[in-house]
């Protein structure tokens, strides 16, 4: 990330925290505290609530922005970090990477994967529709599921500002995000979350 693409008032809570964005942080806790890390490494500080909650549930984190007035711990680029090899157990980036041109970002994801000891888990968005639904089984609890939306066609992105793509737009397939991404570390799971199904998680593993 050379330069930063909104001010520090988008993340207010009124304009960013809705409802859906709570269900995604939700999953980003829990994706992180399932690999018992000793330390954690954010890229992209945003509204700074997963460090606020991570530290309440004991964990060690620490962010890197490329904007200052975000008051990161580490100010930088993802592309070029000064961390050596292997410094953090787990290294995340969530709803990060798609405001980086798609090989810029392939870049950070390295840059990412060299950084870590053990896992990478980052989300991205997802822009296939989909209708959703949860039923109730007897003595077996919720149960969610997706069923995608029929499309003609599918739709190029064009870059409003932050996003530079997005998966399932037209050059980028999921199939083609997870084979590029999959290069350097083995992919143990993606899903989309059912409260924002636009945020698509992956987990990496090196084991």
């Amino acid at each position: 990330m050379n330069k930063k693409q909104v001010e520090k008032t988008h993340y207010e809570f009124n304009r960013y925290m809705t409802k859906n964005r709570w269900g995604s942080i939700w999953h980003q806790v829990d994706e992180i505290q399932r690999v018992k890390p000793e330390n954690v490494l954010e890229i992209g500080l945003g509204s700074g609530l997963l460090k606020a909650a991570l530290q309440t549930f004991g964990f060690k984190i620490e962010t890197l922005d490329i904007d200052p007035d975000l008051k990161p711990d580490h100010v930088g680029s993802a592309t070029n970090m000064h961390f050596p090899h292997a410094f953090y157990d787990v290294v995340c980036a969530f709803q990060i990477l798609e405001h980086l041109p798609y090989e810029v970002s392939l870049q950070a994801f390295i840059e990412m994967v060299r950084v870590s000891r053990h896992h990478v888990i980052i989300s991205l968005p997802d822009a296939k529709n989909v209708w959703y639904y949860r039923i109730h089984l007897p003595k077996f609890g919720a149960y969610n599921f997706f069923i995608p939306r029929p499309q003609l066609c599918t739709c190029v992105h064009k870059f409003d500002g932050e996003h530079y793509w997005e998966i399932n737009k037209r050059d980028y397939p999921l199939s083609r995000v997870i084979a590029d991404f999959s290069q350097h570390i083995c992919l143990i799971k993606t899903y989309r979350v059912w409260e924002n199904p636009y945020h698509r998680f992956f987990v990496f593993s090196k084991k």
